[in-house]
């Protein structure tokens, strides 16, 4: 098999030659060590978007400079008809900083919800067909969705403080905005669905310090299920990146419709095991994010690490190992090299459980 049939195998619950070892194309840098991974069975998960919004009487403005402090800063401003909103980003590598976010104060709940109604959406698989062809069968192309309602509100538009603030003393006016934004979603289901796309990611990143069980029950999990029934009706596979402690929602997991749980990461990182998620998700698929404290560890320990989890997702079927989450420069070319091999090696064939 080539990598890229490793992973949609896996993804589909199967048993690949190999157990496939991938990573995001943003933590991959080109170099002698990509090609030579890439040449033993690497796969690249490259993210593509297949929509694309646009809207009727807002207009979003973004503008790209570079502050005092030597760093690039984009500061977006958003006008509605009912009021200006603004936010600045600083881009870091794979991810961004939030230094101001679009919602300060309760004036600004009127022209956000102006802006979320107004936005439409509409496909864009141009991008995502040409990513796919390019790269063949190196490389497993994937969609998302972004993040379901409160988790948008909470990361993008608000940040945790302004939350739980809104949370607990205007929280009518904050479900104003997240009804909205559930129509905001809905109008994405149908076009993610009838995309080129095999696997889509719907959010992730819920931190159960924050968000609790009652809420992740009562304002998360019913997006993943209500996506879930349209990209099913397509013949698509749906996941989340479950990249935090994930034991107090485990058994929400388990009965939800969710295909595969990715960026699970595994002790010594996070609250369970893999084997305790292979128990607690005996019909999820699990594509893990290998646990990021041990890259900093000897070769050795690596492998023993890799092997471990190998042992622990044994047989092997719908199971992947993959980078997710940021690797110290210095370190991830020995480490990357040391868990495909490993993989390459031991997971192989079926691991007998002691």
């Amino acid at each position: 098999m080539n990598p890229r049939e490793r992973v949609e195998v896996a993804l589909r619950g199967g048993m690949p030659d190999v157990v496939p070892f991938t990573v995001y194309e943003t933590m991959l840098p080109k170099s002698r060590v990509e090609r030579e991974l890439r040449n033993e069975g690497l796969c690249i998960v490259e993210r593509k978007p297949t929509f694309k919004a646009v809207y009727k009487e807002v207009k979003v403005e973004k503008i790209i400079f570079t502050a005092e402090d030597g760093h690039e800063r984009v500061r977006t401003v958003v006008r509605t008809p009912v009021g200006v909103l603004t936010a600045l980003d600083r881009p870091a590598g794979f991810t961004t900083w939030h230094e101001e976010r679009l919602f300060k104060s309760e004036a600004d709940y009127e022209p956000l919800e102006c802006m979320i109604r107004d936005r439409q959406y509409l496909p864009d698989y141009e991008a995502f067909v040409e990513a796919q062809e390019l790269l063949g069968e190196d490389a497993f192309v994937r969609a998302s969705i972004g993040y379901s309602p409160l988790q948008e509100i909470l990361y993008n538009l608000m940040g945790l403080e302004q939350f739980a603030i809104q949370w607990q003393e205007n929280r009518d006016r904050l479900m104003k905005l997240y009804e909205a934004l559930t129509e905001d979603r809905r109008k994405i289901y149908p076009i993610v669905a009838q995309s080129p796309a095999m696997a889509v990611n719907y959010g992730g990143n819920v931190s159960p310090e924050v968000m609790g069980l009652e809420r992740f029950e009562r304002y998360i999990l019913p997006h993943y299920e209500e996506a879930a029934d349209i990209l099913h009706a397509h013949g698509k596979l749906i996941g989340v990146h479950f990249d935090a402690n994930t034991r107090l929602f485990a058994a929400a997991i388990a009965r939800s419709k969710l295909d595969y749980i990715e960026a699970f990461t595994p002790y010594p990182d996070c609250d369970m095991t893999v084997a305790e998620a292979r128990q607690a998700w005996p019909r999820k698929v699990l594509w893990i994010n290998f646990p990021s404290s041990v890259h900093l560890q000897p070769a050795a320990e690596i492998a023993a690490m890799t092997k471990a989890i190998l042992k622990q997702a044994a047989p092997g079927q719908g199971f992947l190992i993959g980078i997710t989450e940021d690797v110290p420069k210095h370190r991830w070319q020995e480490s990357f090299r040391v868990i495909l091999r490993t993989c390459n090696h031991e997971g192989r064939t079926p691991i007998p459980v002691s």
